[in-house]
């Protein structure tokens, strides 16, 4: 048996339900306790034979009302559910949850007190689920009540808040809960709850950042997750929609790329109906349609026309044909390659930036004036792909120098060295006073060294400030990085490795590996670089994506590093 939760979507009645038949049954006597607390005791599923789909073999009241509260609120949660495996027996299983279920606290407060006591004396979060029966989600959802005040863990101990309402506070911020909590005992007043809440929290308008068609990554603004780790929204919805229409612009501008005579965007709002329409293929003359909603959800609607315009395209003789578009070419970076370039020329930069203070007052200020997506203050999480890079980054003498740089720093400020970055603290002002009283007893070559550290951890890895600053600080990448197994197990492009072999090797020698596989260029090319098995050894070789100004090894495009220095060479007097 496994516990998991699974999308109400992908749950159906089995035949075997003992309860199985085709009307609803009757759930008044438990839609209450769900509209409360949600389903507690997990459904007993079986596999369907298709595709991440499961069929209820036990709980079919308990889905019914999870669908009904669904319908109420316009989206449904997923379902904690046992999986069954071959031989397992229905009745036992359930018996056991049941049992399990009824071993625990009556209220998740009381949850929460006895797990977050289990937690302190040494047992895991997978401990306490296999303990009571539930999944690790169960768990994780009790012990974030944690972090809602005491006012508002009590008011939902006696019922006085219901479960929708906490699970929206927990999305709050200690402020926001405290002006919650006013309104809450003011009896003049009534204290939004359950969507109203969510529409109060976000200023009228909360969008999911499920319906975003951008990457989240690249959103500049403020992301506001709530404590369970199930629901994210953005915190600017107008900065949010600026994102989105970028998004479904390029969407259109990629299906007209491809070969559809026609993109129409429609309002926001404006529903697609298809009983209007008819499918039409791209060939024929079809259209694609993108429908928006208000809450920002993006529907394309491929290949379809007006009844009037299909008709009046049968009437034709002709149609014409549309050119099949080309195959998008293949990107020259993969992307744990590209990960693993951004990761080390950033190590390498802000080691570099370190030695020029006043390189790093200029960028500081730049920061401060026009701001970046790391300037709230934020640290760059420095996010490997995998764990190749990770290591590969772990060992990098760029970054375990810094990291000697930072401890020194650290001892400056009188901090405790505990493996954290200097920057990205969101402490009390009276912190910040501490802090500043103890800069002003340092001298100004101190303070410096202070900025430095400050500046190179705000550096975002993959951007143009990493390019203008590598390129302004002539930054000597050899001197801290060679090429390591990491790389060697990133590449794994047959043309670009025999470009690198001609580098190394000579033309004569990457023609005569020509029809290699990459695996054995990429021996020759450490061969080289080893002086081993009869190769001349070669020093100080970079790939041009390491390079300050980078190179590319094609023209196939997909180099961000590349992209990103076009952007700004012509600002630092480069044509």
């Amino acid at each position: 048996m496994q516990l998991a939760h699974v999308s109400i979507d992908r749950l159906s009645v089995a035949a075997a339900n003992m309860r199985h038949s085709k009307r609803a049954p009757d759930i008044s006597d438990i839609l209450p306790s769900v509209r409360a607390r949600g389903v507690l005791v997990p459904l007993l599923v079986r596999p369907n034979g298709s595709p991440d789909t499961f069929e209820i073999v036990a709980g079919r009241r308990r889905y019914f009302a999870a669908k009904t509260l669904a319908d109420e609120r316009g989206e449904a949660e997923p379902l904690p559910c046992a999986i069954m495996e071959d031989g397992d027996d229905a009745d036992a299983l359930e018996a056991s949850l049941i049992e399990n279920i009824a071993r625990l606290d009556p209220d998740e407060v009381s949850q929460w007190e006895t797990f977050s006591r289990l937690i302190k004396e040494g047992r895991t979060i997978a401990d306490i689920a296999a303990t009571f029966g539930l999944t690790e989600h169960q768990v994780k959802r009790i012990l974030a009540l944690g972090e809602l005040l005491p006012r508002i863990r009590e008011a939902y101990r006696r019922e006085e808040i219901d479960a929708e309402t906490v699970r929206h506070l927990t999305m709050a911020s200690k402020a926001q809960q405290k002006d919650w909590l006013a309104l809450f005992a003011d009896p003049d007043n009534r204290a939004p709850r359950g969507w109203q809440l969510k529409q109060w929290l976000f200023g009228g308008q909360s969008i999911s950042t499920k319906v975003a068609l951008f990457a989240i990554e690249d959103y500049p603004g403020l992301i506001v997750s709530d404590l369970f780790g199930e629901e994210s929204y953005f915190a600017d919805a107008d900065l949010f929609w600026l994102k989105q229409n970028e998004a479904i612009a390029a969407r259109r501008d990629a299906y007209l790329g491809a070969g559809w005579s026609e993109v129409i965007v429609l309002e926001p709002g404006q529903h697609f109906h298809a009983w209007d329409h008819e499918k039409t293929p791209k060939k024929k003359g079809g259209k694609v349609f993108i429908s928006v909603s208000h809450r920002g959800e993006v529907g394309c609607h491929e290949g379809w026309l007006s009844r009037k315009e299909a008709r009046r395209a049968r009437d034709q003789s002709e149609t014409a044909e549309a050119e099949t578009p080309d195959k998008p070419s293949r990107r020259e970076l993969t992307g744990p390659m590209q990960n693993y370039v951004d990761l080390h020329r950033h190590a390498i930069v802000r080691l570099a930036l370190l030695d020029r203070p006043a390189a790093a007052l200029r960028l500081m200020v730049a920061h401060a004036i026009a701001g970046s997506s790391l300037w709230q203050v934020r640290t760059e999480p420095q996010r490997a792909a995998n764990e190749i890079v990770a290591a590969s980054l772990s060992a990098c003498k760029a970054e375990a120098t810094f990291t000697d740089k930072r401890r020194e720093v650290l001892a400056l400020l009188g901090e405790p060295d505990e493996g954290g970055a200097v920057a990205g603290r969101n402490g009390s002002d009276f912190g910040t006073a501490r802090l500043f009283s103890h800069l002003l007893t340092l001298s100004d070559d101190d303070v410096m060294r202070v900025l430095g550290i400050v500046m190179a951890e705000t550096l975002e890895a993959g951007s143009a400030v990493i390019e203008a600053l590598g390129n302004h600080l002539t930054v000597d990448t050899a001197a801290c990085w060679q090429p390591d197994d990491a790389f060697f197990d990133l590449l794994r492009d047959k043309e670009i490795a025999n470009s690198m072999l001609a580098e190394i090797g000579g033309k004569h020698v990457a023609d005569g590996n020509v029809a290699e596989k990459v695996k054995t260029q990429k021996t020759i090319i450490r061969d080289f670089l080893c002086g081993d098995n009869g190769r001349q050894k070669v020093e100080a070789w970079l790939p041009r994506w390491m390079k300050f100004p980078v190179e590319s090894y094609t023209d196939r495009g997909g180099l961000r590093t590349a992209d990103q220095w076009a952007r700004v060479r012509s600002l630092f007097g480069c044509q």
